[in-house]
């Protein structure tokens, strides 16, 4: 009894203490928000006012998902490897010449577009891909399977969300099968994305002799202080050969069998050709910082490339994050808007655009693109969900055509422009993917595949209702003040 005193004397003290300080506190807080973080002006207006409004969960927060943890620190080592991309430099230099020449000359356009990904990203334009869309579960984990079981040398995996269920539990039984036969077997994993995954889970998997890394892993066991900087990639490379990339993550809900969610639509891609190598070198800089194990040493993860070229695609995959210098996909996006002259298909699950994506988005809009939004029904995270529809209206008053997919729940991320080039991979449209998360896509300079997608937007419109001013107008008060509020948190969101 004594004990537990002593306990709660000290908890009352501590508690006593924060609540006297309360207020010195959040002015400390306020001037290492305004003063000593460079941050978005909106940004730093939003964490003062949820300081002042909200001072105790305000000040919890911050320390949840606004304190930067000493970025420029915990970067360094992979801004250093990140260097290694010094081949660009002779392709910028064709583009600058004037030389550029895509097999498609309906491409030249877009060639201000190649030079910004090897100037600000180190893209590397490659021209023979063979690129294969899938936008259904079911179909793209048992194309992922079947090349699993092709695999002769390595195997890298890298998602931000697994859990142990029924669709993993065979990849994982068929991955320590190809351990048994020989071949190298790396999963990288999010420490956030997979909270639901248990110790014994990893204990196990290890014991089968698949190598393990944990992204930032969480602080005193499950406890998790880092909300931002998650590595949202999902990335697949076998054999140097086959590589995949896009939405899909590994759980039951994405091959539809989450009541709450229904169906599950979502768009990834699988490349042959020489593209893989970008992905590849993009797996290793995230295996290499979370495990301080250098791959580059080996060349058994960087294979000749085939002498028969897969296909004629052409692809530049770009990558960003907290330690990217410039937001290299957001920049893309907006590069992209800007070329357009005849249409623009987005869909994201979160549509939470920075002011300069929603002026250039509106801005073509207003000047005769047709410009298409398409949005999930459904929230998977309703603040995210209510924010995103709270930028529908100014789509609508542009003169945008706005849907929202009603069978199941839309995840795909990417967007085409022209019918000539598309963008497609693992960010959303929204401040988290542009700033605080690790990202990737492929930016596809291809006819073939841009109709292609456009083909599956059209499609996907027959399972959706259009919003119309009217529609939108007639939201309740109820709707509004959630658009409002959550609009508000748009971007610590």
């Amino acid at each position: 009894m004594e004990t537990f005193t002593v306990i709660w004397n000290v908890i009352a003290e501590a508690a006593g203490f924060w609540m006297d300080h309360l207020i010195f506190i959040n002015i400390l807080l306020s001037i290492v928000i305004v003063f000593f973080e460079r941050r978005d002006p909106k940004t730093v207006w939003t964490w003062l006012l949820v300081l002042y409004f909200i001072p105790i969960l305000g000040i919890f927060l911050y320390f949840m998902v606004g304190h930067d943890f000493h970025k420029q620190h915990m970067f360094r080592t992979k801004e250093i490897e990140d260097a290694m991309y010094s081949a660009i430099s002779g392709q910028a230099a064709t583009i600058i010449r004037d030389e550029f020449a895509p097999s498609d000359p309906r491409l030249r356009k877009f060639s201000d577009v190649v030079l910004l990904n090897l100037e600000a990203a180190d893209a590397v334009y490659t021209a023979d891909n063979e690129i294969e869309i899938y936008t259904d579960g079911k179909e793209k984990f048992a194309a992922l399977c079947e090349e699993i079981r092709k695999a002769e040398k390595f195997i890298h995996i890298q998602y931000y969300i697994i859990r142990n269920d029924e669709l993993w539990q065979p990849i994982e039984k068929l991955l320590a099968e190809k351990v048994k036969e020989g071949v190298e077997v790396r999963l990288l994993y999010d420490s956030m994305g997979c909270r639901g995954m248990k110790k014994k889970d990893w204990k196990r998997i290890r014991g089968e002799g698949i190598q393990v890394g944990e992204f930032f892993p969480a602080f005193l066991g499950r406890l998790q202080l880092r909300m931002n900087y998650r590595n949202h990639r999902k990335i697949v490379v076998i054999d140097g050969k086959t590589a995949f990339v896009g939405g899909f993550n590994i759980g039951r809900e994405y091959i539809g069998l989450d009541p709450k969610f229904g169906y599950w639509r979502d768009t990834h891609l699988r490349i042959r050709g020489s593209a893989v190598l970008s992905l590849n070198i993009r797996f290793i800089l995230d295996w290499n910082y979370t495990t301080k194990e250098n791959l580059f040493m080996s060349d058994l993860y960087f294979p000749q490339p085939e002498k028969k070229k897969p296909g004629e695609e052409a692809v530049q995959i770009i990558s960003s994050g907290p330690d990217s210098k410039w937001q290299n996909i957001r920049n893309v996006y907006l590069k992209m808007i800007s070329k357009a002259r005849k249409s623009i298909y987005i869909q994201t699950p979160y549509f939470i655009p920075d002011e300069s994506v929603m002026d250039a988005i509106c801005i073509a809009a207003m000047s005769g693109v047709d410009v298409r939004v398409m949005i999930p029904c459904k929230p998977d995270h309703p603040f995210v969900y209510w924010a995103t529809y709270s930028y529908i209206g100014d789509l609508l008053e542009a003169g945008a055509k706005c849907y929202t997919y009603d069978n199941g729940f839309l995840h795909a991320k990417g967007m085409v422009v022209d019918g000539l080039v598309s963008c497609y991979g693992t960010a959303n449209m929204d401040i988290r993917s542009f700033k605080l998360n690790f990202e990737v896509n492929a930016v596809i300079y291809s006819s073939r595949v841009a109709k292609r997608m456009e083909q599956i937007f059209q499609e996907d419109l027959k399972h959706c209702t259009r919003m119309t001013r009217y529609l939108y107008g007639r939201r309740s008060y109820l709707v509004r003040f959630k658009e409002q509020f959550s609009r508000l948190l748009s971007p610590l969101l």
